[in-house]
């Protein structure tokens, strides 16, 4: 017979433990829930001859566990440690990013969970949930550093956003109109400029040293936002050839009400012809 010790105090981890266990199909297990001195324990006795499938089971049971209890407070500690020096709506937000960014990680960091867990069922007979978490399992917490890393990476990248786009906001805000109406065809994540007359809107030498291109890239897109600043249109009409994506999101955001998007007008429908689109009527 080959038995297992899992000791903790959370209930809600016993109650997990217990669900899980009940659910599984394994055959010669039995098991109990007692407590004894400051723990409460979850004991697992197997009579059957695979021993090794045993021990798979109780790890793998072991780093769901872990995953689905301890995860977000070792992200969080991480977060507060490192991070302290955002506030705790800061905190909230990069929190979010990680739980996201984690995702992505999941097989890489459940292998070296699962691989610490198992050499430590392997070598003893009972072990206390919190004290695995915290002093056994230090590859999986490397990988949730290097998560909570690309967290707060991305959060900082989403603020300095969300304050580009609030300048540019107020800077459109409080400019006089330079135009009635512009178009703005988009296909293919590149864009074109039309003029009220429906002429296409030329790029000038003086857009290359423009103020309000972004430092990342320079594709039509920098472009186009540049002239659109500049000429500073009452209305904005952007025709969708094909998708939306995050350039057209940034438009919206930027000028608002002066905002309005198509995929059917005439000028949608050229254009669709001329680049193989379908049409629909």
């Amino acid at each position: 017979m080959k038995s297992y010790c899992i000791k903790t105090n959370h209930k809600e981890i016993i109650n997990y433990l217990l669900d899980k266990i009940e659910k599984i199909n394994f055959d010669n297990i039995y098991y109990c829930n007692k407590e004894f001195k400051i723990y409460e324990n979850v004991i697992l006795h197997y009579v059957g001859e695979d021993v090794e499938g045993f021990i798979k089971f109780v790890s793998e049971l072991l780093s769901n566990t872990i995953i689905e209890f301890y995860e977000e407070k070792i992200m969080n500690r991480i977060i507060n440690t490192n991070y302290f020096y955002f506030d705790e709506y800061e905190r909230k937000r990069i929190l979010k990013n990680c739980k996201e960014f984690s995702l992505a990680e999941y097989e890489n960091k459940k292998e070296k969970l699962y691989l610490a867990v198992e050499e430590y069922v392997k070598e003893n007979k009972s072990l206390v949930l919190d004290g695995i978490v915290n002093f056994r399992v230090k590859e999986y917490v490397k990988i949730l550093d290097n998560v909570v890393d690309t967290g707060v990476n991305q959060y900082i990248i989403e603020k300095e956003y969300t304050e580009f786009i609030d300048l540019l906001k107020i800077y459109v805000e409080q400019s006089e109109i330079g135009v009635n109406r512009l178009h703005l065809i988009y296909m293919n994540g590149e864009s074109i400029l039309l003029d009220e007359e429906k002429n296409i809107i030329p790029v000038s030498d003086h857009i290359f040293n423009a103020k309000y291109l972004s430092d990342i890239t320079f594709s039509s897109n920098d472009y186009a936002l540049n002239t659109l600043l500049s000429l500073l249109p009452g209305k904005l009409e952007i025709h969708l050839i094909d998708g939306e994506d995050e350039f057209i999101e940034t438009l919206k955001l930027i000028f608002e009400d002066r905002v309005y998007v198509c995929s059917e007008c005439n000028i949608c429908k050229t254009y669709k012809l001329l680049h193989g689109v379908s049409v629909l009527n």
